[in-house]
């Protein structure tokens, strides 16, 4: 993808989910994929744009830290954002509570911001996330979500990142800036 803007994907991934959608990301927009332990900051000034990815943990996004540590520099970048996580689509108010804690007001608009289905692997997860893990099925009282939590899942299928791919595309073609600015 030619567009003469000069982009990125930058991703934080704890168990490959994320590093997944990145690769495959960063591949079909023909940008290069960066982890954001490996990122000097001073690397982000040669990017007009950014499609950053990051896991959520018990509602924390992996990337929160990163992103307000860097947000005068994120704040003159066009910006999308996937999330990956076992929230479903049918959750539009819990997905918009991670944005609210997690991403600083006004970085990255809803509709540039894309929830992708992980991947659970209970026995690759550490001891410590999966003692977190059990106590949350212990208190969730939905019978679905709490069976959900407790059994391994694979959702991460290269077509979920369809609509980041399509919006990455005409963002950067549309030459809009992402970030909401704020009126009055």
């Amino acid at each position: 993808m030619s567009l003469n803007k000069k982009g990125a994907v930058i991703f934080s991934s704890r168990y490959g989910s994320t590093r997944q959608y990145a690769e495959w990301i960063g591949q079909q927009l023909q940008i290069p994929v960066m982890d954001v332990d490996e990122l000097y900051p001073a690397a982000l000034e040669g990017f007009d744009y950014l499609v950053l990815g990051t896991p959520v943990y018990i509602g924390k996004m992996l990337i929160k830290g990163w992103l307000h540590r860097h947000l005068a520099k994120l704040q003159t970048k066009q910006l999308m954002l996937f999330v990956v996580c076992g929230t479903s689509s049918s959750e539009r108010q819990k997905q918009e509570q991670i944005v609210r804690d997690n991403v600083p007001e006004d970085l990255i608009p809803m509709e540039n911001i894309f929830f992708l289905s992980g991947r659970l692997t209970i026995r690759e997860l550490s001891w410590k996330d999966r003692l977190m893990l059990k106590m949350g099925a212990r208190l969730e009282k939905d019978p679905q979500k709490k069976a959900a939590m407790l059994h391994d899942i694979d959702g991460v299928k290269r077509e979920n990142i369809t609509g980041v791919v399509n919006s990455a595309i005409t963002m950067v073609r549309s030459g809009a800036d992402s970030r909401h600015v704020p009126v009055g």
